[in-house]
């Protein structure tokens, strides 16, 4: 893959390290939609190159080599930036903190199949092993930290049992969604109350004992 690194390149080939001078949130959003203005023009990702981002974006590519080391570890805030945060916590419990978890995952899997740009973006990552591996940490790991986090906390409720695996827990919850929403491309996703369906019929088989 080009990685487009200049000469001063650190060697961390993911890291995204910002040095030099104070962020322009300006500029970076113009890099951002440089970024997907060209790959909803069709432009693959192993095709994007830094001096091609920077004639989209309007700036110089010292402004984006002050922001990233590199192409790919633009490509992944890019592409971490196309996705919802996760949602916050609701303030009403374990039970409803899961269920805006899970249809965090069902509009995600929705968002997948409407927006273009997405769907490819995250289709190509898996042909591109450094990107899909930097997307993974920086993006996915985190993510599943802070679903596990909301199990933890049902089973410290009451919510759950806890005398299982709480990563064993957060599959079994986790799960299903996952696989309407990514294996199982054509699976009703639109159902507003899904999420509150499967949670209530988890916690029937999951709930303590």
């Amino acid at each position: 893959m080009n990685t487009d690194t200049p000469a001063a390149d650190t060697g961390q080939p993911c890291a995204a390290v910002r040095r030099g001078r104070p962020r322009s949130e300006a500029a970076e959003q113009a890099i951002f939609t440089a970024v997907v203005d060209l790959m909803s023009a069709g432009t693959a990702m192993s095709e994007l190159t830094i001096e091609g981002i920077a004639a989209a974006a309007g700036v110089g590519k010292a402004t984006i080599y002050r922001r990233w080391p590199n192409k790919e570890a633009l490509l992944v805030d890019v592409v971490g930036k196309l996705e919802a945060p996760m949602p916050e916590p609701t303030g009403q419990g374990a039970r409803a903190d899961l269920i805006a978890t899970i249809d965090h995952m069902r509009r995600r899997g929705l968002a997948k199949r409407t927006r273009w740009v997405l769907k490819a973006a995250l289709g190509q990552l898996h042909t591109l092993p450094e990107l899909h591996n930097a997307y993974r940490e920086r993006v996915i790991k985190p993510r599943r930290e802070a679903a596990l986090d909301v199990v933890r906390r049902a089973v410290a409720e009451g919510v759950l049992r806890d005398d299982l695996d709480v990563d064993l827990l957060g599959d079994l919850l986790m799960g299903p969604i996952l696989y309407r929403s990514i294996l199982w491309d054509d699976s009703d996703l639109e159902d507003p109350e899904l999420a509150r369906t499967m949670v209530d019929s988890l916690l029937g088989g999951l709930a303590p004992r």
